[in-house]
């Protein structure tokens, strides 16, 4: 059996529920590749994707606009209009999947298309895995394609939001969190106490995260800054993604701060599990791959507003509230530490977290 997962490197969510599908293909012996048609099929296509991560990075308020254009100009609704289309059939043709999963709105409708051309007798199921927490602003109108042999998502208010858009109910599924492997699994204290060893981090004090995007996108340096007028006990684990510049400023800033902050490179999931059950809070933006693995760990989060909110984050928000609970927003970074001194922590909102169930239903859809 061999399945194939479209996917975008626009935000990390996307390429966060790629490669856990591709890890749970690992596990069932099923070959796999994902395909990236946005990026390597077509320049106009990756144009795109770059103005989106560089919109997110230093501007996310801006993605209103860009968001808004995209559901009006619906630029891969039809297999016609798709740029580099007979690169993506040549691909597919060549590894000649029985499954394609799509994690990404842009992948469902003009690329679901091609894929069933590979095979006209015989084509290869499409299912369609939504990461949004709920429904929102940020609910593309393409995540929805009737055509599709099913659509999943992590949450009930999900599925809800898609059959509002079209999508028939008897082909919707909660599936729960697409986390990768690790996020299942609990650490042992052998493990712990190697990655504590590993960073110098003391378990026997509390810690705090300052969480990274894919793109980069962070507040650390204001945060640190009000943090250093206050006199917090907590360890503050700077996550710095694969920004080297970032990280040596912080390591500066490390040896003149009273408070202990220990900047991180780009660490697997497996470390991120373990810090994540270690923390006490974690702060980011709103994205739903790093909320869904907060909230999976049991955490509390601070989001980060600072540079306003995207919609696709607005949705995320939206299933905190809907869930009782409102997430504490910070608008301003360098006032973190007011709130940690001052606020109450609020309480999580529960998510579904079952692997085996998302691989029971892709070995049901390998079966017919």
């Amino acid at each position: 059996m061999r399945l194939v997962v479209l996917s975008s490197k626009t935000g990390g969510g996307h390429e966060m529920r790629a490669q856990a599908i591709q890890e749970i293909c690992n596990d069932l012996d099923i070959e796999s590749i994902i395909l990236r048609p946005l990026e390597t099929d077509s320049h106009l296509y990756l144009f795109g994707t770059h103005l989106y991560n560089w919109i997110q990075r230093f501007y996310p308020r801006l993605h209103c606009l860009y968001f808004r254009w995209l559901e009006y100009a619906s630029l891969h609704n039809h297999a016609n209009k798709i740029i580099g289309s007979r690169e993506f059939l040549r691909k597919m043709n060549g590894f000649y999947p029985n499954l394609v999963i799509s994690v990404h709105a842009h992948l469902n409708h003009g690329f679901l298309e091609l894929s069933k051309r590979i095979n006209k007798h015989k084509p290869p199921k499409f299912a369609i895995y939504c990461g949004e927490l709920a429904d929102g602003i940020g609910f593309s109108k393409h995540w929805v394609n009737s055509r599709a042999d099913l659509f999943c998502g992590p949450t009930k208010k999900t599925i809800d939001a898609a059959i509002k858009r079209g999508m028939p109910a008897k082909k919707c599924k909660v599936w729960g969190a697409l986390l990768r492997s690790s996020f299942y699994q609990s650490k042992d204290l052998i493990e712990v106490n190697s990655f504590c060893l590993k960073y110098q981090i003391n378990p026997s004090l509390p810690v705090g995260i300052l969480a990274t995007g894919a793109n980069g996108v962070n507040s650390h340096k204001k945060v640190l800054h009000g943090l250093a007028k206050t006199a917090i006990g907590t360890q503050i684990i700077a996550l710095c993604g694969k920004s080297t510049l970032l990280f040596n400023q912080l390591k500066d800033f490390q040896g003149k701060s009273k408070i202990k902050v220990i900047p991180l490179m780009s660490i697997n999931a497996n470390d991120m599990k373990i810090l994540l059950d270690m923390s006490d809070w974690v702060f980011g933006r709103p994205g739903a791959g790093l909320t869904s693995e907060v909230i999976s760990a049991g955490k509390f989060m601070y989001f980060d507003t600072s540079k306003g909110i995207m919609p696709q984050e607005q949705n995320n928000l939206n299933f905190w509230r809907s869930s009782g609970h409102e997430p504490v927003l910070i608008k301003n970074a360098a006032k973190l530490s007011r709130n940690l001194r001052h606020m109450k922590r609020g309480k999580y909102p529960n998510l579904l977290v079952d692997r085996e169930l998302i691989v029971q239903e892709i070995k049901k859809l390998l079966s017919y």
